[in-house]
C-alpha cells in the first residue's frame, strides 16, 4: 500500500442526528473513498477469498483455535471501537456475527492506520486471521490481513433505535431487515410457506405449470385488472387477476389431471390490511374431483403448512384464537346472512340491501353497484364475526360464474371458501364444464361490465370453445399470501419484502473528485 497518508480525513461514526448531519457524514465518507483510490485501494473489488462462514467458525471454534490454522471470513462491520494500538470490531455475514481484533503490531503501522482512518461501520471487509479467546472469554479472530470489499457511503441508522418511521421501514426495507431480526425471520418463514405448499402438492402428484401473465381477457375472478399496451402486437392487454384459472382448465381439457401454479397476480383495487394489488397466489386443478374432495385436501394442506412454517396449529389472529386442529365447521351462505342481517339473499332486491347496509353502517363502492355487489357487501359484514376454521358453502349461482350448480338445488353452486379469523382464506369449487351454461354466465357477466361493474368477468369465447371439446369433472382452488399474513397476525403489506410505495422526490447526490 502507498505510504502517503497526509491527507487522510478523520474517522466518521454512525448516524445519530438529523438530515444535515447525515449529509455531512456522507460527504466525509466520499472523501475517504477518494483517499482510498489515491492509495490504489479498490473500494469495490469483485474477487473475495472466503474459507468459512461465521456460523461455521463459531460452531468449530475450539478446533480452529487449537489448530491455529488461518481462516478467511467476510461480512459487514457492525461496530468498531478503538483502543490506541488495538481495535475491536464485529463482523457480520448472513449466518452470524463474530468479534475481530486488529492490532498495530500484527498489521503494521501503515495498514493499521488505513483501517482506523478510512474504514467505517457499514463497510464490507474480508479478514484473514486465527481464532482466539479474549481475556473476557469472547470467541474472536485475530486479524493478520484485511481487505476492503465495499465502501458504504451512507451511515447506518442508530443500532439501538433503527428506523422509527413506518414509511421509512417499508421504503428502506433493506435497513429494516438489517436491524430487525424478526423481519428477516418473517422473510425466511414466507419462503418455507410457499415451499411447503409446493412440497405438499408435489407429493400428491400435482404438476407445477406456468401460464400467461399477459392476457387478452382476464378470467378466473371478479376483480379490476391493470391494463397495459403491447407494442409489438399493438393491442391492449391485461395483467392476470387469477393464477391462470382458465389456462389450467384448458390443461384439464388437454388430458392433465393434476396441475398447480404459484406466481404473481395483479388486481387494480384498494389497499387495506388484507388486500394487496401485486401478490403471490397458488391455484390447483384436480380432475375427477369435486368441491367436497377439495375441502378435504385443503384442510390437510393448511395443517401441513402451519406445522412446517410455525410448528403449531394454534394461532392468535386479531381478536380470534384459532386452532386448525379442531373440527372445521360448515357455514351455509344463505343461512348465515339471514341469521346476521335478516335478509334472504334469494328473495331480496338492491333497495332492501342498501337500506340494511346503511343501517349496519357498511361503506361500499357505489360505482357499478348491482345485486351481486350488494349481496357480497352484506356477506362481508357477516363474516367478520366468524372465527373458524371452517368452510362456507351453498353460494347463490348469481355470485359465481365459474362453478357447477348443486344438483337438485340449482339456485346454488358447489363452491367452498375457507373462513378464518373473520375473513376468506381461499376459494374453490367444482368447476363448471358445461360449455353452454358457461357461455350464458359469461354473457350475464358481460352485461354487468357494460352497466359499469368493472369487476365483473369478461366474456372468453375461446375458453368456451375449449370446453366444447370436453373437460372432465374438476375441482379448482386458490389461495393467496393473505393466509401467510394472517398466520403471522400482521397486515398483508408488512409481510411483503418490498411493498409498492409512491416514489419519493429525491435528488441523487453525486461527487466529482
Amino acid at each position: 500500500m502507498r505510504k502517503n497518508m497526509s491527507n487522510m480525513s478523520a474517522r466518521g461514526g454512525s448516524a445519530s442526528g438529523g438530515e444535515n448531519k447525515k449529509v455531512s457524514e456522507r460527504e466525509e465518507r466520499v472523501k475517504k473513498l477518494e483517499e482510498l483510490k489515491k492509495l490504489k485501494i479498490n473500494p469495490y473489488p469483485a474477487k473475495v477469498k472466503r474459507t468459512h462462514e461465521i456460523e461455521k467458525v463459531l460452531a468449530d471454534f475450539k478446533k480452529l483455535e487449537k489448530s491455529e490454522s488461518k481462516i478467511s471470513i467476510v461480512g459487514r462491520l457492525r461496530s468498531v471501537r478503538g483502543h490506541g494500538n488495538l481495535t475491536f470490531a464485529h463482523l457480520e455475514d448472513g449466518t452470524g456475527k463474530i468479534q475481530v481484533a486488529l492490532s498495530k503490531k500484527e498489521l503494521g503501522a501503515e495498514n493499521y492506520k488505513i483501517f482506523t482512518k478510512l474504514i467505517d461501520v457499514g463497510d464490507f471487509i474480508e479478514v484473514e486471521g486465527t481464532c482466539f479467546k479474549t481475556h473476557k472469554g469472547e470467541d474472536s479472530v485475530m486479524v493478520k490481513q484485511w481487505k476492503l470489499l465495499s465502501k458504504a457511503l451512507r451511515p447506518l441508522p442508530d443500532k439501538y433505535k433503527g428506523l422509527q418511521d413506518e414509511e421509512d421501514r417499508l421504503r428502506k426495507r433493506y435497513l429494516d431487515i438489517l436491524f430487525n431480526p424478526e423481519v428477516r425471520e418473517m422473510i425466511e418463514k414466507k419462503s418455507i410457506f410457499w415451499n411447503s405448499m409446493r412440497e405438499f402438492l408435489a407429493k400428491k402428484d400435482f404438476l407445477e405449470v406456468e401460464t400467461p401473465v399477459l392476457e387478452n381477457t382476464t378470467g378466473g375472478a371478479d376483480a379490476r385488472p391493470f391494463v397495459t399496451h403491447h407494442n409489438a402486437l399493438d393491442m391492449e392487454v391485461y395483467l392476470r387477476i387469477s393464477m391462470g384459472e382458465l389456462w389450467q382448465k384448458r390443461l384439464m381439457v388437454a388430458g392433465f389431471e393434476k396441475t398447480f401454479e404459484i406466481g404473481r397476480q395483479f388486481r387494480n383495487e384498494g389497499i387495506s390490511p388484507e388486500h394487496l394489488q401485486d401478490y403471490t397466489q397458488m391455484e390447483f386443478y384436480w380432475a375427477y374431483a369435486n368441491y367436497e374432495d377439495g375441502m378435504k385436501l385443503v384442510e390437510e394442506l393448511y395443517k401441513y403448512i402451519a406445522k412446517q412454517v410455525f410448528g403449531t396449529l394454534k394461532f392468535k389472529i386479531g381478536k380470534f384464537d384459532i386452532d386448525l386442529g379442531e373440527k372445521w365447521e360448515i357455514y351455509d351462505y344463505r343461512d348465515t346472512v339471514k341469521k346476521h342481517t335478516g335478509i334472504d339473499v334469494l328473495n331480496t332486491d338492491i333497495k332492501q340491501i342498501e337500506k340494511k347496509l346503511k343501517e349496519l353502517k357498511v361503506e361500499y363502492d357505489k360505482k357499478g353497484f348491482n345485486l351481486t355487489r350488494a349481496v357480497d357487501n352484506l356477506w362481508k359484514y357477516c363474516r367478520k364475526s366468524i372465527g373458524g376454521p371452517g368452510f362456507l358453502i351453498n353460494v347463490p349461482v348469481f355470485m359465481e360464474p365459474l362453478a357447477k350448480r348443486i344438483e337438485g338445488n340449482e339456485d346454488f353452486v358447489q363452491r367452498f371458501q375457507v373462513i378464518l379469523a373473520g375473513s376468506e382464506m381461499g376459494k374453490g369449487y367444482s368447476e363448471l364444464n358445461d360449455p353452454l351454461d358457461q357461455a350464458e354466465r359469461f354473457s350475464e357477466q358481460q352485461k354487468l361490465r357494460d352497466a359499469g361493474d368493472d369487476e365483473a368477468q369478461m366474456e372468453d369465447n375461446e375458453f368456451v370453445e375449449a370446453l366444447e371439446y370436453g373437460m372432465p369433472p374438476t375441482c379448482g382452488f386458490g389461495i393467496s399470501e393473505r393466509l401467510f399474513s394472517f398466520l403471522m397476525n400482521k397486515p398483508a403489506r408488512e409481510c411483503q419484502i418490498f411493498p409498492l410505495m409512491k416514489p419519493k422526490n429525491m435528488k441523487y447526490e453525486t461527487h466529482n473528485g
